[in-house]
């Protein structure tokens, strides 16, 4: 999985809309949803600032790292061998 943007559980807990929280970062509401939906490929610190700010939170409360699978399903790549070694 990744990133995992955990941004509408903290809206519901602060009882804000997606509206409301663009209106007050400014920024567009198809640019926070595609965030919201985990669709974005990055963002930028400046946003993650204006979010928390506005939603009393900590960044961590928005992004989550949950690893694709565990490590023994995807072992590492084996090194290459040369020749004669």
């Amino acid at each position: 999985m990744g990133i995992v943007v955990n941004l509408d559980l903290v809206l519901v807990k602060r009882k804000m809309k997606l509206t409301d929280l663009a209106d007050r970062v400014g920024i567009t509401v198809a640019n926070l949803s595609v965030l919201k939906q985990s669709r974005a490929r990055a963002v930028r610190f400046s946003t993650l600032e204006a979010i928390c700010r506005e939603l009393a939170c900590q960044p961590g409360d928005i992004l989550e790292y949950q690893p694709d699978a565990p490590a023994a399903e995807n072992p590492p790549p084996a090194e290459p061998t040369s020749p004669g070694v």
